[in-house]
């Protein structure tokens, strides 16, 4: 009658099918390429594991505490349930449930309210039931499973509180160690806390959770399992807790751990997987070592930037309109976005007086600022203020070849800004945009030593049946009316010509190219698409930049290699698609002309010399960007194995920075990358080497090799005797003859301190600053 739920009398009972195939919600892992667990996902935080590789310490102290008659009885101990009858009477509560029953009712859910029936509803008799149907369900396992798979199971899917479920877990949390590796006294400290995962913690409650230990040591001295020596010791000795990172893995706080399970959602979906209980294992192409650069190059460039930025606006309020003028109602209109505010809207029924007495209302609080984690006395106005000063950054970096992305950082802290800037932002992309103009000059049948002579620009043209004119004009404000091949003029980033290019070959065509190339975000086709006026992402970039360094093919970037079920079998193997976007020519054209920021004169790349990466004929081409009034800042680099963009900025574009020599992408995005792939190529473990660009290997029919003038710079000789080539990270000053070294820079054409933003904001890249004391900082761009 239990059997079959006779009448609905009984409810639910494991049936035969369920006994072979027990559920158990398995928490799928990431792992980069090189094998490193990067991440969890999870419902119940349960790793499993195989008897063999449980310590025998864990399984005796389970035994000694739990059922010393284990591997006696056949699932139900009646022995020990008379002696807990007897027990409970004499005022010593004892319980006679055996492991098998346990493995039951954590299995099976026995006690929940869907397993009982309308018997339940009768008083005394609800239990009876349960007992009964958890009776039958330990023969039931004892019948199909061995005594060590019992065990195996029990621990594996025993609860431990905080949504840790399984000895693997535990073990990792508190002693950081793998189940095998474990101690008397660690195994004791675990399998104590099953008698009240809170009650004995060993975080919350160190001196019970010690107390419960050493009953535990003391009941497996007693059942034969550890020496009276070895039991002396284990009681003697601290707790000894190691905390690991398994919560950290699990909770959430990675934009990388996010954009895979963004990534595998539509998968999961067609193929009827959930990776909170799966048990996947989700191998992903990101390499550990760069992923490690990468977030390392953000954290050590974001922190200076910080601090230039608040330096800017210092004693000023930083939030202002494209005038200069500053926004009324800004934190205003930015609270009532947030949970908090919808919180007490509820709370107060709209009344707004005493919302905003709450939210500037001081209190403590901890921030995220790049010198730690700062207490402070802040209202939530204060921190809504700081959190929008902050500056944010997005870089990714992929192979152009087989689409793999080798690393992703979503933004400087996933704690506090979820929003992922590699994927999900999409900012204004400034002169990153150029090369599309360029590259559909090229297919026009242009040439990188065609020539255009940098001059004021007037472009009439009908955008929704309205005639409009766009006048751009270039970063320092300055036509010099110079000839100009088309490598060059990209190289120095001239707006006019870009415009001129644009006008003659068409917008259109601009914006084509850019599509094919891998830019999928809506553009609006105007003139200054060339300048990259419409938002975009990183990722998207990236993916673009690599169809010119992958002979023309654009490749669909991957960011999961292959997923393994729960029991070892592949499941699913990704590989990218490629398409010939660009033909073979004009790709390897688009990568000399991209190597032209660095070779031309003043070219915008010019700032990497300050960086090691300039050993074995290396060649790195790039593109600065600068949205208008310096609100965005990227760089685009390529080498022969990476290509990498980085995007610097604040989410809230109405903060900024106040003028090309503080914000322009080669100041702010430039310096992540250098940085960046100096650690690339400065650890030997990886694969990534200096080296020149691929030879082409298609017939180049076109002109391309046409050197630029050299524009007149100072004496390099006077220049090597005192500025080092490889400068340190921090300002050296040293004493020189400032008038003499005034007459060296004559001829070098100053870059305004300040300027009206209007459009790209690229500008050269070799400036000086006045230092106190007679004595000069120079930045010099080339080593030329």
């Amino acid at each position: 009658m239990v059997e079959v739920n006779f009448l609905w009398l009984f409810g639910y009972s494991p049936t035969s099918k369920d006994i072979s195939k027990p559920i158990q919600s398995v928490a799928s892992e990431v792992y980069t390429a090189d094998h490193v667990l990067i991440g969890r996902y999870y419902k119940e935080d349960r790793s499993p594991v195989h008897y063999d590789s449980i310590s025998p310490n864990v399984i005796n102290a389970l035994i000694a505490t739990e059922d010393i008659r284990f591997f006696k009885h056949r699932g139900v101990d009646f022995l020990a349930i008379f002696s807990s009858i007897v027990s409970t009477a004499q005022g010593d509560r004892r319980g006679g449930s055996t492991i098998t029953q346990q493995l039951a009712k954590n299995l099976y859910r026995t006690r929940y309210n869907q397993a009982v029936g309308l018997l339940d509803k009768v008083p005394g008799v609800r239990m009876l039931v349960i007992k009964f149907k958890e009776w039958l369900t330990a023969y039931k396992l004892e019948g199909e499973y061995s005594k060590k798979d019992i065990i195996a199971m029990y621990l594996n899917t025993v609860s431990f509180s905080n949504n840790a479920y399984g000895i693997k877990t535990v073990a990792r949390r508190y002693f950081n160690k793998e189940t095998q590796e474990l101690t008397a006294a660690e195994a004791a400290v675990l399998i104590g806390m099953l008698k009240g995962t809170t009650l004995y913690n060993p975080i919350r409650n160190p001196e019970r959770s010690l107390e419960r230990r050493n009953v535990v040591l003391g009941q497996m001295h007693k059942a034969g399992f550890i020496s009276a020596q070895e039991y002396e010791a284990a009681r003697a000795a601290a707790l000894g807790l190691h905390l690991g990172e398994i919560e950290d893995l699990g909770n959430g706080d990675s934009y990388l751990r996010t954009a895979v399970e963004r990534w595998l959602a539509s998968w999961c979906e067609e193929n009827g997987y959930d990776i909170y209980v799966d048990g996947l294992k989700i191998y992903t192409t990101i390499d550990s070592r760069v992923q490690r650069h990468a977030e390392e190059a953000v954290a050590e460039q974001m922190k200076p930037l910080q601090r230039r930025l608040e330096n800017a606006w210092q004693g000023e309020i930083p939030w202002r309109d494209s005038e200069g003028n500053v926004i009324e109602d800004f934190l205003e209109n930015l609270v009532v976005r947030t949970t908090y505010y919808q919180q007490l809207d509820e709370r107060y029924k709209g009344n707004k007086d005493s919302i905003f007495y709450y939210l500037n209302l001081p209190k403590p609080m901890e921030v995220f600022t790049w010198d730690g984690i700062k207490q402070v006395q802040y209202s939530s106005m204060d921190s809504l203020a700081h959190y929008a000063m902050m500056l944010n950054a997005g870089l990714m970096t992929m192979d152009p070849y087989n689409g793999e992305i080798k690393a992703w950082v979503g933004g400087i802290n996933h704690q506090y800004y979820k929003y992922d800037h590699v994927f999900q932002a999409k900012r204004q992309a400034g002169s990153t945009f150029k090369p599309f103009a360029y590259l559909a000059a090229l297919e026009a049948g242009m040439s990188p030593c065609d020539k255009y002579v940098d001059k004021f620009v007037r472009i009439t043209y009908t955008e929704n049946g309205e005639e409009k004119v766009w006048e751009p004009k270039n970063a320092d404000w300055v036509f010099s009316g110079r000839e100009m091949s088309l490598r060059w003029a990209m190289g120095r980033s001239v707006n006019s010509i870009t415009a001129q290019i644009t006008e003659e070959i068409g917008w259109d065509k601009v914006v084509d190219a850019a599509e094919r190339c891998g830019i999928t975000s809506p553009l609006a086709s105007v003139p200054s698409v060339s300048l990259g006026s419409n938002d975009v992402s990183v990722f998207e970039m990236v993916n673009a930049y690599a169809t010119f360094m992958n002979r023309g093919k654009k490749v669909e970037p991957i960011l999961v290699s292959k997923i393994v079920d729960y029991n070892g079998n592949i499941v699913a193997t990704f590989e990218t698609t490629a398409t010939q976007a660009i033909s073979e020519e004009v790709a390897w054209l688009m990568g000399y002309m991209l190597m032209g920021s660095m070779e031309e004169p003043e070219g915008t790349s010019q700032a990497l010399w300050e960086w090691d990466l300039w050993r074995n004929k290396n060649q790195i081409g790039g593109k600065t960007g600068t949205s208008s009034d310096y609100v965005d800042g990227w760089y685009m680099g390529v080498t022969k194995d990476l290509v990498t963009g980085v995007w610097v900025g604040c989410d809230e574009r109405s903060i900024h920075f106040r003028n090309s020599q503080t914000g322009e992408g080669s100041r702010t995005a430039l310096p992540v990358f250098g940085r960046f792939m100096e650690k690339i190529y400065h650890d030997d473990s990886l694969d990534y080497d200096y080296g020149p660009f691929p030879e082409p290997a298609v017939a180049i029919n076109r002109k391309y090799d046409c050197p630029s003038p050299r524009i007149s710079r100072p004496d390099s000789t006077l220049l090597d005797t005192i500025i080092p080539l490889r400068l340190p990270d921090s300002p050296v000053e040293i004493p020189v003859d400032v008038e003499e070294l005034k007459k060296q820079f004559e001829n070098t054409a100053p870059v305004p301190e300040e300027h009206k933003a209007n459009g790209d904001q690229d500008g050269p890249a070799a400036h000086t600053e006045p230092h106190p004391n007679n004595k000069i900082r120079i930045r010099y761009p080339s080593k030329k």
